[in-house]
């Protein structure tokens, strides 16, 4: 977690917490959002961490556990499967413009093809 910020938002650095989760688990912890991450206490951080283990599903196991979930889908060969192996968008966004971040730059075959006869 980066110390030089709120305790709110320095929790949300680990990967599974977002900002509800987090200020629900300083809430349990009763520790200050508004305080820093430098200035807890080694009991404050052995609360949070405590609180973590009881929810569980942080970090490694989470990333685990979302992979198996998505290998399945792919595995039974469902529709939302199939676009993950295409690497497609998966929750019914349009493709025929946008959805560049999902699939990459442009391929440009036939602009390309046009330079490279110019050239020859």
């Amino acid at each position: 977690m980066p110390i030089h910020k709120r305790a709110e938002i320095g929790l949300t650095y680990i990967h599974g917490i977002g900002r509800s989760r987090s200020l629900s688990i300083l809430v349990r912890a009763q520790i200050d959002p508004n305080k820093y991450v430098k200035d807890l206490t080694e009991h404050e951080v052995t609360q949070i961490r405590q609180i973590l283990e009881e929810e569980g599903r942080v970090e490694g196991d989470l990333r685990k556990e979302v992979g198996l979930n998505i290998r399945r889908l792919i595995e039974i060969g469902s529709y939302r499967g199939m676009r993950h192996r295409r690497n497609l968008p998966v929750r019914g966004q349009r493709t025929h413009t946008n959805a560049r971040t999902r699939k990459g730059p442009r391929k440009g075959t036939i602009a390309n093809k046009k330079k490279a006869a110019a050239k020859t």
